[in-house]
């Protein structure tokens, strides 16, 4: 190891003499000086000197870039994304791989730049998902630029999954109905469909029913008998709040095995609460003269009072029947009063 640690500091003791200028040597000589700072990221790497290697290789990058050899400037950057990656600093992708798309795009070599763009946001993505959503953001305007269609909608699917699994909802359906719109230019109407079913879905996890129909309306006629069918399910269960057929409208198979990002999101997607309808009380059979049922009207209050007048009555009757039996007269002669009494 010692000995290629060595042969790297030769490479740069050459690099730093072919940069020097003399009354004779008016430029600095920066095509050998990168190919020693190359040679020397070279020894390094194989000595497992890994921050040494990567500033060999900006150092190499520079030098092609002071002699306009962008490409090569370009290529030495890409390179040392791949160093950042084995050293697991993770922080310094990002600027690197915008720092070799320009290079390339300056170089006329645009897919090269994208390709950068996609290998270091696939790096970031797992641990760094906003620093890879925005170099895949830079990518699909990279592509588009070139009209290269197919290749913006494969970068453009990247950004929506992405948004979607940070939750950031509103932008992730801009970002599919723009997929859309490139897959209409190539004319891929399954891959239509099958984004119409996303767009629905991201709609409704936004909380628009209206905007989730909209959706299924304008782009429905792309999507497969058993997508449509489903869509029409859903939609039909949150209209009308039925719980239990959106929840056996988004089990449906195609949509468990749509991407990983559309899934769980069908998986955790809130369902309509129904409506809940209060019970009836019940009605005591058989029960007693006085009970009221709590169902009764303005009737049933009324055959309270009817009740206790007529007991009343009865009362008074025999009452007043008990005291004049009292009250009668005892003897012979009290026969003769009652019969004279008569009637009256």
């Amino acid at each position: 190891m010692s000995s290629k640690i060595e042969e790297a500091q030769e490479h740069i003791r050459q690099a730093e003499k072919c940069l020097k200028t003399s009354l004779l040597k008016w430029r600095p000589d920066f095509d050998n000086a990168a190919e020693e700072y190359n040679k020397a990221a070279t020894c390094f790497r194989n000595a497992k000197s890994l921050d040494q290697c990567r500033d060999c290789l900006m150092k190499s990058s520079d030098c092609h870039r002071q002699n306009r050899a962008l490409f090569h400037a370009a290529k030495c950057l890409d390179q040392a994304i791949l160093i950042c990656k084995e050293m697991n600093n993770l922080g310094d992708i990002r600027k690197l791989a915008e720092r070799s798309c320009n290079l390339y795009q300056q170089h006329g070599s645009p897919e090269s730049g994208a390709t950068v763009l996609d290998k270091a946001a696939k790096i970031l993505e797992q641990t760094h998902p906003e620093d890879a959503l925005q170099l895949y953001k830079q990518a699909v305007d990279v592509v588009t630029i070139e009209d290269s269609t197919r290749q913006g909608a494969e970068y453009a699917s990247k950004v929506a999954r992405i948004m979607v699994k940070l939750g950031m909802y509103d932008q992730a359906a801009d970002a599919i109905r723009r997929e859309i719109g490139l897959h209409q230019q190539v004319g891929s109407e399954g891959a239509i469909g099958r984004l119409a079913v996303a767009l629905v879905l991201v709609q409704l996890a936004r909380g628009d029913y209206v905007a989730a129909e909209k959706a299924f309306k304008e782009w429905g006629n792309c999507c497969d008998a058993a997508e449509v069918q489903t869509l029409e399910s859903l939609l039909q269960a949150y209209d009308d709040e039925d719980p239990e057929l959106a929840q056996r409208a988004l089990s449906s198979p195609f949509i468990r095995h749509m991407d990983v990002e559309y899934a769980r999101l069908a998986r955790d997607l809130p369902l309509p609460k129904g409506v809940s309808i209060a019970p009836k009380a019940n009605v005591i059979e058989n029960a007693a003269a006085s009970y009221v049922s709590p169902n009764s009207g303005a009737a049933g209050d009324l055959s309270l009072p009817f009740s206790n007048t007529r007991t009343l009555h009865l009362s008074l009757w025999r009452w007043r029947s008990t005291h004049q039996a009292a009250a009668k007269p005892s003897g012979p002669g009290a026969g003769n009063d009652d019969d004279e009494g008569g009637l009256c």
